[in-house]
């Protein structure tokens, strides 16, 4: 059984504090999924996440599903979480006995690692036919062992290992603070009307809400691309590498709805970002 818990990466401690910091700025569902999309990406790089939350009014956990792949539908996720043998919801079983991060594959045997488990193998089959091919995953519960929130992410680049796992640990308890301000803002908005004279001020606040979710490090980037410097240039500086570079590029031109580097920088100048 292997107890040592794998330690970060300079870079990747300055990727999680970014994570951590971007995550201040999600309320709504759609800032979740960007702040998936982001360096979030760089430590778990990832197409799905299924979020189980506990809910006053449901006796079973309410799960919502963050897919960025053409491949997994809805009925992947109903398919998944909806039934009480479905590989989310047994994986949910397994982490209530100890609480500690699941990783299921078919590469990986049944063992206990110490920090974290793997209850059980699936079949390389099952798993190509449920779209998600792999998963890691962890959650938070109450004082009596109850279910509060639960995170499984699938389709990870690679294979499931202990720095999954060790990453889900320091993770989770800022995704259970960002989910459930999503989950607060949905309950607030329900059956909420917008009246026509209020849909011009509502796609301003779409906006704005876009500016807010640009990250400190996305703007030091863009900083740099405005002065003209290279990917590689810029990752030297900064003391990251040219993917982590570009991913913060790649996820700037998403929020600000362009189309390159050069006018991610120019509309982020034009917006005071780059101050």
């Amino acid at each position: 059984m292997a107890n040592v818990q794998p330690a970060l990466t300079e870079e990747e401690s300055v990727l999680l504090l970014d994570v951590f910091e971007e995550s201040l700025r999600v309320y709504k569902r759609e800032q979740f999924f960007s702040w998936l999309q982001g360096s979030l990406q760089s430590l778990i790089p990832h197409e799905v996440l299924i979020c189980g939350v506990s809910l006053k009014s449901q006796s079973q956990l309410h799960f919502e599903s963050f897919v960025s792949t053409r491949y997994v539908n809805d009925q992947h996720v109903r398919l998944v979480t909806g039934y009480e043998d479905g590989i989310v919801n047994r994986v949910i079983d397994a982490w209530k006995k100890d609480l500690r991060p699941i990783l299921v594959s078919h590469t990986l045997d049944e063992v206990d690692h110490g920090p974290y488990r793997v209850p059980f193998v699936e079949s390389e089959e099952v798993l190509k036919q449920l779209e998600l091919r792999n998963i890691a995953a962890h959650g938070l519960s109450n004082k009596e062992g109850d279910v509060i929130t639960f995170f499984s992410f699938s389709r990870i680049a690679g294979e499931p290992n202990p720095r999954h796992a060790y990453i889900l640990q320091l993770l989770v308890p800022q995704m259970h603070h960002a989910f459930l301000r999503v989950m607060n803002d949905r309950r607030k908005s329900a059956n909420k009307p917008v009246e026509i004279e209020q849909r011009s001020e509502l796609i301003e606040k779409t906006f704005q809400t876009e500016k807010q979710l640009i990250s400190p490090r996305e703007i030091e980037v863009l900083r740099w691309v405005f002065k003209g410097k290279t990917n590689p240039e810029i990752g030297e500086i900064l003391y990251v590498s040219i993917n982590t570079v570009k991913n913060h590029v790649h996820n700037a031109i998403s929020k600000l709805g362009v189309e390159n580097r050069a006018q991610a920088a120019t509309l982020a100048h034009k917006m005071n970002l780059l101050k």
